[in-house]
C-alpha cells in the first residue's frame, strides 16, 4: 500500500512527488509514467521559457504561481547546476492599433507585481537592433531553462527521499474506494491511500477512469516551430514576442532563444488529430472522434474560425509563417528559417465552449486531479507541486500518520 501515487512523469507530476516527500518525509510515494522516459510529452517539447506571469489575470493561479515559480525555478537551477539564462523578454507593438493593447498589458503586469518597463522605438532599437516596433514592454525576469534537466533533478530528489519512479507503467483502470484507490496498470496492481492525477494530455481521461465527472475535455493543439539558421541567430538578443491578439487565445508566433543556443520561431496553434501528435501526419481515430463529437470544441472553434484558418495556412505555408515573423524582424528571408520540432498543448475546454484559462485542480474522494496545466506550468511547477501538497485533506494526512507509515526508511 502506497500513501501517495502520482500518475504522470512530467514536470508537474515530478514536482508534486518531490513536494510530497518533503511534506510527508516518511510516507510511501510513487510516480508512475506510461513512457519509457520521464518528461517525454509537454515538458519534453516545451520551449524552455521561464515566464514572468505578465499575461495572466491578477489573482489567478497562473499569475501568482508564474511569478513565484519564476524565482523558485531560478533558485532551483542555481542550486542543482541546471542550465538557465535570464535573457529577458520584449513584447513588441508593430502597429499603432496595438499600442493601447500594449498599455493594457503593461498595466496588468504592474498589477501582478512585476518589475517591467515601457520602452519606445529608439530604446527598442538599442537592445534589439533588428526588430521593427513602435514600442515595447521590457520584462527582465523572463529567461530560459533546461526543463528536462529540471524534471530529472526532481526525480532524483524523489528517489533520494525514499520515493519510487516507475516507467513503462500505464494506468488502465482506477477504482476509488472510501479509504484507498486501486490502480490497475500494465505492470500490475498498485494500491494507494491517495491518488494525484498529473497526466497532462490525458488528465481528463484519468479523472474519468477514477469516476470523476468533469465539465471539460482536453483538446490538443499542436504548436509548430521553425528555427533560425546558425548564421542568423545574432538577430535575436532577447525573447521577442508580439502583442497578443485579444480575439485569439494564443500568444502568436515569437522568437525564443533556446538553452542550447538555437533560436526557435513560432509556434502557430493548430488542432492536433492525436493527443500526442507532433507531426501533421499523426492521427488517432479515438482522439480525433473525441474532439469532433465534443460540443464544447465547436462552441470554441466557431467564433475563432477566422484566426484558426490563418493558423492552418501558416502550418502548410512557409511563406505565410515567414510573413508573420517578418512583422517583428523584417530582414528575415525564406533561407533564414528551417523547420524544427513541434509541441502539443493540452488545453481543457468546457462544454459551453470556454477555454479553461487557469490551472484547474479538482478533488475526488481520495484523489486530486490537475485537469488543466498548460503554459506556464513548467515555470510554475515548483509552486504547483507545493500547492498540491498543501491541499492534501487533513483526514488523509491523519490517516497516513496513524497508519504507521511514518517509520524511518532504510
Amino acid at each position: 500500500m502506497y500513501d501517495f501515487i502520482i500518475i504522470g512523469g512530467g514536470i508537474v507530476g515530478l514536482s508534486t512527488g518531490m513536494a510530497l516527500t518533503k511534506k510527508f518525509p516518511h510516507a510511501k510515494i510513487a510516480v508512475i509514467e506510461k513512457e519509457a522516459i520521464l518528461a517525454h510529452h509537454q515538458t519534453g517539447h516545451n520551449s524552455g521559457v521561464i515566464h514572468s506571469g505578465i499575461y495572466y489575470k491578477p489573482g489567478s493561479y497562473k499569475a501568482r504561481f508564474a511569478k513565484e515559480g519564476n524565482a523558485a525555478m531560478v533558485q532551483f537551477c542555481k542550486e542543482n547546476g541546471i542550465a538557465y539564462d535570464m535573457c529577458g523578454k520584449v513584447i513588441v507593438a508593430t502597429e499603432k492599433e496595438e499600442l493601447p493593447l500594449l498599455q493594457n498589458l503593461y498595466e496588468r503586469g504592474l498589477q501582478n507585481g512585476l518589475d517591467i518597463s515601457q520602452i519606445d522605438q529608439g530604446e527598442l532599437g538599442e537592445i534589439e537592433p533588428h526588430v521593427k516596433g513602435l514600442g515595447a514592454i521590457r520584462v527582465p525576469s523572463c529567461g530560459i531553462a533546461d526543463y528536462k534537466g529540471v524534471s530529472y533533478a526532481f526525480a532524483h530528489i524523489i528517489q533520494e527521499n525514499g520515493g519510487e519512479v516507475h516507467l513503462d507503467t500505464k494506468a488502465e483502470h482506477i477504482f476509488e474506494k472510501k479509504d484507498f484507490v486501486t490502480i490497475e496498470t500494465n505492470q500490475g496492481v498498485f494500491t494507494t491511500r491517495f491518488l494525484i492525477n498529473c497526466a497532462g494530455l490525458h488528465s481528463d481521461r484519468i479523472a474519468k477512469k477514477a469516476g470523476l465527472l468533469t465539465d471539460m475535455k482536453i483538446v490538443p493543439f499542436r504548436g509548430e516551430y521553425y528555427e533560425l539558421v546558425p548564421e542568423k541567430r545574432h538577430l535575436v538578443k532577447h525573447l521577442i514576442y508580439p502583442v497578443p491578439n485579444p480575439d485569439f487565445p494564443f500568444l502568436g508566433v515569437h522568437f525564443t532563444r533556446m538553452i542550447n543556443g538555437d533560436v526557435h520561431a513560432g509556434p502557430n496553434a493548430v488542432l492536433s488529430f492525436k493527443r500526442e501528435g507532433y507531426t501533421k501526419k499523426d492521427f488517432d481515430l479515438k482522439d480525433f472522434m473525441e474532439t469532433m463529437t465534443y460540443s464544447g470544441f465547436w462552441r470554441m472553434a466557431m467564433p475563432n474560425m477566422k484566426e484558426g484558418m490563418k493558423e492552418m495556412i501558416r502550418s502548410f505555408s512557409k511563406q505565410s509563417f515567414l510573413k508573420s515573423l517578418q512583422r517583428l524582424i523584417p530582414e528575415l528571408t525564406d533561407k533564414d528559417i528551417v523547420p524544427t520540432h513541434a509541441g502539443v498543448r493540452a488545453q481543457a475546454i468546457l462544454s459551453n465552449g470556454n477555454m479553461v484559462d487557469d490551472f484547474c485542480i479538482i478533488s475526488g474522494t481520495n484523489s486530486m486531479h490537475i485537469c488543466n496545466a498548460p503554459s506556464p506550468a513548467a515555470t510554475a511547477s515548483l509552486k504547483i507541486g507545493e500547492a498540491i501538497a498543501e491541499q492534501i485533506p487533513d483526514v488523509v494526512a491523519d490517516m497516513i500518520s496513524s497508519s504507521g507509515a511514518f517509520q524511518v526508511k532504510a
